[in-house]
């Protein structure tokens, strides 16, 4: 399978916006939006994303949009995100994906976050090079309560 990462294109938000509201993806993401099912909030939360310094791409899988990747943030603080469809789980294109963006944003350092028990996630980034740094608690939207965090960190 031929992982790639692209600008973010209009076409992309309304796969973005489904991907967002699978519920079993949003319970692993677990720190989601308040309400991902308000499409005016997340449209515009992407316009401000797309307009910002941020490097946000979309994730294609043989050509077909899987997800999206990005890291952003204040320099020296800057973290990763991503976010791939639950059908594509599993399949490695996590690990290509954030590799492609890490090889295109050389910045250093990087910081990620993820909900404790989210073991894929956590495969993804120590796979990348991430080393846990830390464990913290944060009030998890997609899951109504606290949860365990780990920080992980990347150096140059």
């Amino acid at each position: 399978m031929h992982i790639a990462l692209r600008e973010v294109h209009d076409s992309d938000l309304p796969v973005f916006f489904r991907q967002m509201n699978d519920p079993e993806a949003l319970r692993m993401a677990a720190f989601t939006a308040k309400d991902p099912a308000d499409r005016e909030a997340f449209d515009a939360h992407w316009a401000r994303i797309r307009a910002s310094d941020d490097v946000v791409r979309t994730v294609l899988a043989d050509g077909d949009v899987v997800g999206s990747a990005a890291v952003y943030g204040k320099p020296g603080e800057r973290e990763v995100t991503y976010w791939i469809d639950r059908a594509y789980w599993g399949r490695g294109i996590a690990t290509a994906a954030l590799r492609h963006l890490l090889a295109e944003v050389p910045e250093r350092p990087l910081y990620a976050r993820a909900a404790a028990d989210n073991a894929g996630s956590l495969r993804v980034l120590e796979r990348c090079g991430f080393r846990v740094t830390a464990h913290a608690t944060g009030f998890a939207q997609a899951r109504g309560e606290e949860i365990s965090e780990v920080v992980l960190h990347l150096e140059g």
